[in-house]
């Protein structure tokens, strides 16, 4: 019943002939979400406890925020005032610049309304940097998983953490100028040092979260 409303609402690609480049956010010609079907897991407990007992930290979440936008039951807030706020306030919580985000694993759905719209957010939260920063798109490499979907994007990012590589945004062959105009990390993955990363997650219904990760360092 989900993919079928979601096929109804116009919300998933069509490029059924070519399932393997139907997920290209960011790209000029995206034209919807591929669905996706995944899990994944992350504990989650003090420095303390996971020292105590030996653990190997992957790394250290600093903090998180969550935003409604309240706008529209599907479509998000177009000047991704909402998103922004969330993206903001993370940074707030964890106590950190927008200078000193390395990467961001962004929402990316591939559908034309988000890809803008979290693009202008992630322009207004971290200003000048947002052209700095190293931004990647999960789901354009395993669909979007919905429940699941912000899961897979931390592991992302805890990845570009601890093994020092941005994963790329496959299928990004034509930027979508001039709105996404940022470093989305096309095609092929880069060798790059990430001490914090960002989260980007935003639902339906105007449902922001945002999740900062760092290095740990004991």
């Amino acid at each position: 019943m989900g993919f079928a409303a979601l096929g109804n609402m116009g919300a998933l690609s069509k490029r059924n002939d070519e399932p393997e480049k139907a997920s290209r956010p960011f790209d000029r010609q995206r034209d919807g979400f591929l669905y996706g079907e995944g899990a994944g897991v992350v504990v989650i407990e003090s420095a303390e406890h996971a020292l105590a007992r030996g653990a190997t930290i992957q790394a250290e979440v600093i903090g998180a925020a969550l935003t409604a936008d309240a706008f529209h039951i599907s479509a998000p807030e177009p000047t991704g005032r909402g998103a922004c706020m969330a993206m903001v306030k993370a940074m707030e919580d964890a106590g950190v610049a927008p200078t000193e985000i390395d990467y961001i694993a962004a929402h990316g759905t591939s559908t034309s309304l988000n890809d803008l719209t979290e693009t202008r957010a992630i322009k207004s939260a971290l200003g000048g940097h947002a052209h700095k920063v190293a931004i990647s798109a999960p789901k354009s490499m395993v669909g979007h998983m919905i429940g699941a979907a912000g899961i897979v994007s931390a592991l992302a990012a805890i990845g570009a953490i601890r093994e020092g590589v941005i994963p790329p945004t496959i299928n990004l062959e034509e930027p979508d100028l001039p709105e996404c105009d940022l470093d989305y990390t096309p095609l092929v993955a880069r060798k790059k040092r990430v001490d914090t990363a960002m989260i980007n997650g935003f639902g339906f219904g105007g449902q922001n979260a945002v999740a900062i990760f760092r290095r740990f360092e004991a």
